[in-house]
């Protein structure tokens, strides 16, 4: 197991940082930027709060994040050796890794036969909902913060009213014609 760096909380940040980015890319945050490598254009996992998400209580996987960091880390270690990577030792393993590395070792770690599969996808999983729903956060106050992924995905914002209402329907047609009994408000009578 590869030894936690003098400064643990930093390393333990910039390598969650570094895997959600792998998941769902964004764009450096400032010049210096190691963690977050880059790949894309706009905001990412990292700028739709993938860290917060993964520190909320609610989903069960703060407790389990050191370990994680390490293993991950031991595990970049490992990939850099196997495929004649030289890492800098100056930030995480994981983190030293080139984006296209960091990609492949992370397909490697979520492949259907990789024994630690369930807790990587878990870990991608939690990276992607930051992003599509926002989830550690109040939708209203998601919007009104400019969040990257509902902007993206083009969720709709509420009338002024605070309710949203949707008069074209997300397929171009109605699915289904209403139930006869169904009144005007959409409730069975």
């Amino acid at each position: 197991m590869s030894a936690p760096p003098d400064n643990y909380q930093e390393a333990r940040t910039m390598t969650l940082e570094a895997f959600a980015d792998t998941i769902i890319p964004g764009e450096k945050r400032h010049a210096g930027d190691r963690a977050v490598a880059g790949a894309a254009p706009g905001g990412g996992a990292v700028a739709a709060g993938a860290l917060d998400l993964l520190h909320d209580p609610a989903t069960g996987v703060a407790p389990s994040l050191d370990s994680l960091v390490i293993t991950l880390n031991d595990h970049a270690l490992r990939y850099a050796g196997d495929n004649g990577r030289p890492l800098d030792s100056a930030v995480p393993p994981f983190v030293a890794l080139s984006f296209e590395d960091r990609t492949a070792l992370v397909l490697e770690l979520t492949a259907p036969e990789h024994p630690e599969k369930a807790m990587w996808v878990g870990l991608a999983l939690f990276s992607n909902m930051a992003f599509d729903s926002a989830a550690h956060l109040d939708t209203l106050d998601a919007l009104a913060q400019g969040h990257p992924g509902l902007l993206t995905i083009g969720y709709n914002r509420p009338g002024s009213d605070g309710l949203w209402r949707f008069p074209a329907f997300s397929y171009g047609r109605p699915l289904a014609d209403p139930h006869p009994r169904t009144t005007s408000t959409g409730s069975p009578e």
